[in-house]
């Protein structure tokens, strides 16, 4: 082969790698599942998505590998709740080395203080009167201007994800609260990758059409419950937002980490309660631990209604994706409290 052959098929086939790599999906990575199914309706073909807490984990209590490390290091884009949902967060950012954009999901919503919300517990008026115009401006300073500093409102002092901020983290539990998501994933999305910024507008737009349409059902189905029924008790405090979404008090036996233990005065104290407040159903979280609910049931005679999804996706089923989920909720609670 001459000489010349050789140079013009080395440049071909250096050519070929260059556009294979240019149209090679982007390397996304999300804290976890929910996150995980946000970016890929909104990236679709166009992003490669790791979950680092996938369905069925639980975030409060993950506890990051160097495999976890070694993905987000070789991330180009890393998506995360932020209002402290992440309490390892940090560390694994510093352990990773990685200097790309971070995504703060939730930039931008009007954070629930959880002390407002435990007060609305004991007053027994939980999800009633908080509405969305508490007033606070948080989530505007996280780091989405991709400044790479990585000062995005996470305290370093937080340990292994178990201790919250003064702020309930699960805000995508109301469906509104959901649209800001997906803007702030479609915003970064095309910021990282402006070629294909049309795809990731189209897409979104889809997305949000169908979160408003679900949102509007919800709305309209849970309205006909009967005020008096719309009490229930789950495995931890993480449906805060969707309590106040949609006009439902919801009580839980510890707060809004998973790995907590309620007391014994806490214990006899929500007995009491639903027995005042005739609850109708318990309902169990994904991965939470059963035993507390199960005591409540022998306790009370309040059966357990089913499983609802807060902090997770299934690994399969209906409740696998972000909408999924809302649906089987909304499905669950409206059979176990509607009578």
């Amino acid at each position: 082969m001459s000489k010349s052959l050789t140079l013009l098929l080395g440049a071909a086939a250096l050519t070929l790698s260059s556009a294979a790599r240019a149209e090679a999906p982007m390397n996304v990575v999300a804290s976890f599942s929910i996150l995980g199914d946000m970016v890929e309706q909104v990236g679709g073909e166009h992003v490669d998505v790791t979950t680092l807490v996938g369905p069925d984990g639980d975030a409060h209590v993950f506890s990051p590998s160097p495999t976890d490390a070694r993905a987000v290091g070789e991330a180009d884009l890393f998506v995360v709740n932020g209002l402290h949902f992440e309490g390892w967060l940090d560390r694994l950012v510093e352990a990773s080395g990685y200097a790309g954009p971070i995504v703060v999901a939730s930039q931008g919503i009007d954070a629930l203080s959880f002390d407002e919300e435990r007060e609305g517990h004991a007053d027994h008026d939980h999800g009633h009167d908080h509405g969305h115009d508490h007033g606070h401006d948080h989530g505007h300073d996280h780091g989405h201007d991709h400044d790479h500093d990585h000062d995005h409102d996470h305290d370093h002092s937080h340990d292994a994800g178990h201790d919250h901020g003064p702020e309930d983290p699960h805000a995508w539990q109301d469906l509104q609260n959901g649209k800001q998501y997906v803007e702030n994933i479609r915003d970064a999305l095309v910021e990282a990758d402006p070629e294909h910024a049309d795809d990731y507008r189209d897409n979104a737009e889809q997305y949000l059409d169908a979160i408003g349409t679900l949102d509007d059902k919800i709305h309209q189905r849970l309205e006909a419950i009967p005020e008096d029924n719309r009490v229930l008790i789950t495995s931890h405090d993480a449906f805060g937002y969707f309590a106040d979404a949609y006009a439902l008090e919801i009580l839980s036996p510890v707060g809004l980490s998973t790995s907590a233990e309620p007391s014994a005065a806490d214990m006899a104290e929500l007995i009491q309660q639903i027995r005042e407040r005739d609850v109708k159903a318990l309902f169990l979280e994904n991965m939470a631990n059963p035993a507390l609910l199960e005591q409540l049931e022998d306790e009370t005679g309040v059966a357990i209604g089913g499983t609802l999804y807060a902090d997770a996706l299934a690994s399969d089923g209906d409740a696998s994706t972000y909408l999924g989920m809302f649906k089987h909720n909304v499905d669950k609670l409206t059979q176990a409290l509607d009578d």
